[in-house]
C-alpha cells in the first residue's frame, strides 16, 4: 500500500522522460530565437509567426503531459482506494465469475447462466491436474441455473477435497455453441495485494477483485 500511495508523487519512467525531453527542447527553442532576434536585420524582420506557433504547439504538448500525469495520479488513489476496501471483504461470502469451486464436504456448487436456451447442455468436471472426473447434463433454458457435484466421479468413487473446474457445453438446435457464465460462491479468506491486481481468496480459491459480482454476510449455521 505504501508503495502504491508513494507513487502518486512520482511520475511514471515515461512521464518523467517526456517532461525532461519537453524543457530541454524548449530551453534550446527560447536560445535559438533569443539568438536569432538578436542578430535579425532591422529592416528585414523574422517572421514571428512561426515562432508564435511553435511556442502554442510546446504549450500544448506541456498540457497533455501534465493531464497524463494527473489521470495516472487518478488511476493509482482509485488502486489504492480498491486495495483498502478490499479487507472488507475478508469473512463474507463472495460470488464471483470463476469456473472453479472447492469440494469439500462432499459437495461443490456452482451457478452458471446461459443466454438463451439450447438442444443439450454437458457438464465436465476436472481435477487441478486437467483430468475429467465427472461429466454429467445439465439444463438448457434461458437463465441462471444452480449445479451441486456431490463429489462422486463417473466411475462411482468419491473424489478427493480439492479445487475443481467446471466446463459447460450448450448446443442450440442448428449445432453451434452457446456461452455460459460461470460462478461460484465461497467465503473470503483473504486479500493478496501483492501484485498488479487485487486478488480475492475464497474458499481456496483465488480470483481478481473486478471478477466479484456480489457479497453476502455470513450466516453461521446455528
Amino acid at each position: 500500500m505504501p508503495s502504491e500511495i508513494s507513487a502518486i508523487t512520482d511520475s511514471s519512467p515515461q512521464l518523467a522522460s517526456s517532461q525532461a525531453s519537453l524543457a530541454n527542447n524548449y530551453e534550446m527553442f527560447l536560445s535559438l530565437l533569443t539568438s536569432q532576434m538578436k542578430n535579425q536585420d532591422p529592416l528585414d524582420p523574422l517572421d514571428s509567426t512561426q515562432f508564435v506557433d511553435q511556442l502554442v504547439s510546446f504549450s500544448g504538448v506541456e498540457q497533455q503531459i501534465a493531464q497524463n500525469q494527473n489521470l495516472e495520479s487518478l488511476l493509482i488513489l482509485q488502486s489504492a482506494t480498491a486495495q483498502t476496501s478490499s479487507v472488507s471483504y475478508i469473512g463474507r461470502v463472495a460470488t464471483a465469475e470463476t469456473p472453479e469451486s472447492r469440494l469439500q464436504g462432499g459437495a461443490a456448487s456452482w451457478q452458471y447462466e446461459l443466454p438463451e436456451s439450447g438442444k443439450t447442455t454437458s457438464l465436465v468436471i476436472k481435477d487441478s491436474s486437467d483430468r475429467v472426473v465427472y461429466r454429467g447434463t445439465g439444463e438448457t433454458t434461458t437463465g441462471v441455473h444452480d449445479f451441486t457435484w456431490d463429489g462422486k466421479t463417473s466411475s462411482g468413487t468419491d473424489a478427493p477435497e480439492g479445487i475443481y473446474t467446471l466446463e459447460i457445453n450448450t448446443v442450440d438446435d442448428d449445432g453451434g455453441t452457446i456461452a455460459a457464465e460461470i460462478r461460484a460462491s465461497a467465503r473470503v479468506t483473504g486479500i493478496d495485494l501483492s501484485g498488479s491486481e487485487v486478488m480475492v481468496e475464497m474458499g481456496g480459491v483465488e480470483v481478481p477483485l473486478s471478477s466479484i459480482l456480489a457479497l453476502q454476510e455470513y450466516q453461521q449455521a446455528s
